[in-house]
């Protein structure tokens, strides 16, 4: 007679062992869909992508018990309409934004992303070095009237006695087309974003005049203050302060390890545009040095103080409740 085989004999375990391999499918589902999403809006080509890729490549999302959703939109505007429509829960924002929010009545809790104001770029071989020197010349600013870097140049010319858009041959424009006519000598200088700016002298022939955060100093502000933020709707914001805080604590460690580990630039080359070694160094060399520092009594008093010299109301200042880690 035939011997049945151990297998065989074992064919009553088969379905037993199907429903424990589906079981357990279910409660891995079960647990993921359990797993808080926070879904931000965020620029193809802007600085916090290359933070945020990061930190989902790194699983720092999931390791901070919830996941990460990107969905990256082609400019600034598009990023706002976004968050305000409730289609995501956050993006990042300029701080005159988020307070302009404030004063029309729909708040946003504010976590600093970067302290990097601009740069004012020239040819290296340019003779300007200083405010005074850009009188009578042909300058690009980047934005537009609004924009927090020619404001502040403005507010510092005007301590100095110069009243800059009078004397200069002014010209707004997007930053790429503004680092175009730098090179082709259609201005002399350009007031532009930080990222532009370190393309520009990453390529070789170009220099700071002085970056903006330099005028703080003048104004007897601290340098690092955080300009740029990611926002969150407070309504949604106050129901959700555990995602919030969890968010923070991975946005932290991103940071942190884009910072020790130089390697983790490499993979992001692609989402950089492919930049050159040169590059590659300045860019990399700028957002760590607009890693925001914690954000103290001090220097919140020095935000406000920024707000109010911009243009904001000063009897409505956003308070330290909106800001996400500072001194209360």
């Amino acid at each position: 007679m035939k011997q049945s085989t151990c297998s065989e004999s074992r064919w009553w375990q088969r379905p037993v062992r199907r429903w424990g391999t589906l079981v357990a499918g279910l409660l891995l589902s079960a647990a993921a869909s359990a797993e808080p999403v926070l879904t931000l809006s965020v620029l193809q080509a802007g600085t916090a992508h290359w933070e945020l890729d990061h930190l989902q490549h790194a699983g720092l999302d999931r390791a901070n018990g919830y996941r990460l959703e990107l969905r990256p939109v082609a400019n600034l505007p598009a990023s706002r309409l976004a968050v305000t429509s409730g289609s995501v829960q956050g993006a990042v924002a300029d701080l005159l934004w988020a307070q302009a929010r404030y004063e029309a009545g729909v708040p946003y809790l504010y976590l600093p992303f970067s302290s990097q104001i601009g740069d004012l770029v020239v040819a290296e071989a340019s003779p300007i070095r200083s405010l005074a020197d850009l009188s009578g010349r042909r300058l690009g600013v980047a934005g537009g009237p609004d924009s927090k870097g020619w404001i502040l140049l403005q507010r510092v010319a005007a301590q100095q006695g110069l009243d800059l858009a009078a004397s200069v041959d002014l010209q707004f424009g997007a930053p790429p087309l503004l680092s175009q006519a730098l090179k082709r000598g259609q201005v002399d200088a350009i007031v532009t974003y930080w990222h532009f700016a370190a393309r520009l002298k990453g390529q070789g022939g170009w220099r700071s005049a002085f970056r903006l955060e330099e005028l703080l100093t003048t104004l007897d502000l601290d340098r690092n203050l955080p300009v740029l933020g990611y926002v969150f709707p407070k309504a949604w914001a106050d129901d959700h302060p555990d995602l919030i805080a969890r968010f923070a604590r991975s946005v932290a460690q991103a940071k942190q390890s884009l910072a020790d580990e130089p390697d983790h630039w490499q993979r992001l080359a692609p989402l950089m545009q492919d930049p050159s070694a040169g590059e590659m160094a300045a860019l990399r060399e700028g957002y760590l040095a607009g890693r925001p520092q914690p954000l103290t009594g001090q220097r919140l008093a020095d935000l406000h103080t920024l707000l109010a010299l911009t243009g904001a109301n000063g009897r409505r200042l956003m308070p330290a409740q909106l800001f996400v880690g500072a001194d209360r």
